[in-house]
């Protein structure tokens, strides 16, 4: 008979929160093709053997600690009763896609999407879907409202947001603030799917303000 392999034991509390929060640093420090696993250990004061005890491998625990780790740019749903009042209270923040943390960990991690497909296909399925399904809920309850038409194409304009706001930051090197994010609201995101409260050039700014309160 086979002898059953003995469980590994668990790493987890507080002592996984120091190694998630030591690899998404190093990932700001070094990106993700120079980290190392011997780096998170060192940094973290575990063995690389404490490493595999919880992830298989760079891949796993880089996209664990960009998801969990404390500073990890995570948004949280917020149902405030208008689409703008929705992207607004999402987007903006502390952990929004323009701070500057945020930015800094999706460029550490661009060349790893292209060349790394383990590290891709889990950087989607775990970072990247629950933005969307975040987002696309978003777009749902606009048109739930009436806010919006049922046949716009939010899988077109869903990503709009983070996709301008990741182009001026890593393209033309102004990365956005809370003001940014909402001029693209008010310029571009409202506008393309027809909304009322988008921006009317006709409209000054307090008069827009007016119509959204």
């Amino acid at each position: 008979m086979h002898k059953l392999p003995t469980p590994r034991p668990r790493v987890e509390g507080a002592r996984e929160d120091e190694i998630l929060d030591a690899t998404l640093d190093l990932l700001l420090e070094v990106g993700y093709d120079r980290l190392t696993l011997d780096a998170v250990a060192s940094r973290s004061r575990a063995s690389k053997a404490t490493l595999y005890r919880r992830w298989d491998g760079k891949p796993s625990l880089v996209v664990d600690a960009m998801v969990r780790a404390k500073q990890a740019p995570n948004i949280e749903e917020h149902d405030t009763g208008s689409l703008r009042g929705d992207l607004v209270s999402t987007f903006c923040g502390a952990h929004s896609v323009g701070h500057s943390d945020a930015t800094g960990m999706l460029g550490s991690v661009i060349t790893a999407l292209a060349s790394d497909p383990e590290f891709a296909a889990l950087f989607r399925e775990a970072f990247i879907a629950p933005k969307i399904k975040v987002s696309q809920a978003i777009y749902a309850r606009a048109i739930e409202r009436g806010e919006i038409r049922a046949d716009i194409d939010v899988d077109i304009i869903a990503p709009a947001l983070a996709g301008i706001l990741l182009h001026r930051s890593f393209v033309l090197g102004v990365v956005p603030d809370d003001a940014a994010i909402e001029r693209v609201i008010d310029h571009v995101i409202l506008p393309a799917v027809g909304h009322p409260a988008a921006v009317n050039p006709t409209h000054s700014p307090d008069q827009k303000k007016a119509r959204t309160s």
